[in-house]
């Protein structure tokens, strides 16, 4: 098996995959218990927070919440950031956030907030100014992610939190999901006020994020219940998921291992490009505002779908780039953002490399995806 789909999920790494166990067998007490049979929990969260405090360059531990995913924290910055400020009505995002965040601003504007859709170019790129000047004093909170699910395109988001301070009195609020673990972060030199993670991206199990609240914002309880997680997260800790996000953010803060996954992700894009005629990366070719491990490519005159197909019976696991629709033949909304041609958007596929993948997995993808292109291209003939 080649799996390439990285930004979808990964894999959980041994060692964090050997945290939890204790914690599902001999120390499976309440961690909210006073007794001393809850001490190993207690100190496994302890730790944990620590981990990913200094993962993301936290100023102090308090200032990390473990939610149950990505998803949730994003709600939670959104949905708290406008019940902490009832006499603001307005969000600024951008058109090619993830689903957790452009499909609840989408149900707000339904129900009457004003939402600003901020463009990008046919890179990817964000204009700083068109955001400097989509803000005014109902601002309630802005919300970008730092790295594209589908591109990879990095977002300036230390420069944008600026911006933001600087020109309003909105929340800055960044989707981080697809970034850590793989570029490094230091939020305390930073104006990021909300910053959300979810742990199945780095290796930690599914279920598990954390959302980053700096010190000093006061950001309203999502859950009403016990006082966990210092009264901010109601519901009992789950106490082996912690333990494994924990262990995950100590392993991935070696990012020497991301400088090898980038020299795979270059020689497989180059040579797809090279290879394979009317062949397009979405995206920008500096690898400096990209995602170290992400290749958006597509493929003329070709259908993703069938390319995932393809390559699935290999065994050989990637996603399509645009989320295709056959019935209604809707391409993904990053790259109808980004203006790419509809006959090139529907032929898009995204490889997400890992740190657990090898230069033979490059080569083998690179030997068997030339003849599919050509194949598939045969039957639209």
């Amino acid at each position: 098996m080649i799996y390439f789909d990285n930004n979808a999920t990964t894999r959980i790494a041994p060692e964090v995959f050997d945290a939890m166990k204790p914690f599902l067998t001999d120390f499976y007490g309440n961690a909210s218990s006073a007794y001393d049979f809850s001490r190993e929990s207690k100190k496994a969260i302890s730790r944990a927070r620590e981990s990913i405090a200094a993962l993301l360059g936290a100023n102090s531990t308090d200032e990390i919440i473990f939610t149950s995913c990505g998803t949730e924290s994003d709600n939670w910055a959104i949905l708290g950031a406008l019940e902490a400020n009832p006499e603001k009505n307005h969000i600024v995002t951008t058109k090619v956030e993830h689903e957790a965040v452009r499909s609840l601003c989408k149900k707000l504007e339904k129900k009457g907030f004003r939402i600003t859709w901020l463009e990008v170019d046919e890179n990817g790129f964000l204009d700083s100014e068109r955001l400097k000047n989509s803000l005014n004093e109902k601002t309630a909170i802005v919300s970008v992610m730092a790295a594209n699910n589908e591109t990879g395109i990095l977002f300036p988001v230390e420069k944008l939190a600026e911006i933001v301070k600087e020109n309003s009195g909105a929340l800055f609020h960044v989707d981080g999901v697809n970034a850590v673990g793989k570029i490094p972060f230091n939020l305390k030199k930073t104006e990021i006020d909300l910053f959300s993670v979810s742990g199945h991206k780095f290796h930690a199990p599914k279920g598990i994020g954390a959302l980053y609240i700096k010190e000093n914002i006061k950001l309203p309880s999502h859950f009403i219940g016990g006082g966990q997680e210092s009264g901010k997260r109601a519901g009992t800790e789950a106490v082996h998921q912690i333990a494994g996000i924990g262990k995950a953010a100590e392993i991935v803060q070696d990012f020497e291992q991301m400088k090898r996954v980038s020299i795979l992700r270059n020689r497989l894009e180059n040579e797809i490009l090279n290879k394979i005629p009317n062949s397009r990366l979405n995206g920008t070719k500096d690898y400096e505002k990209r995602l170290p491990n992400t290749a958006n490519i597509s493929f003329e005159n070709t259908n993703g779908e069938a390319i995932l197909a393809r390559l699935s019976d290999l065994k050989i696991y990637v996603s399509t780039g645009s989320a295709c629709n056959a019935e209604s033949h809707r391409t993904s909304a990053v790259l109808q953002a980004m203006n790419i041609p509809f006959s090139d958007a529907m032929g898009a596929i995204r490889l997400s490399l890992g740190r657990y993948n090898t230069e033979a997995e490059v080569a083998r993808v690179l030997e068997v995806l030339p003849p599919i292109i050509a194949e598939i291209r045969g039957f639209a003939e």
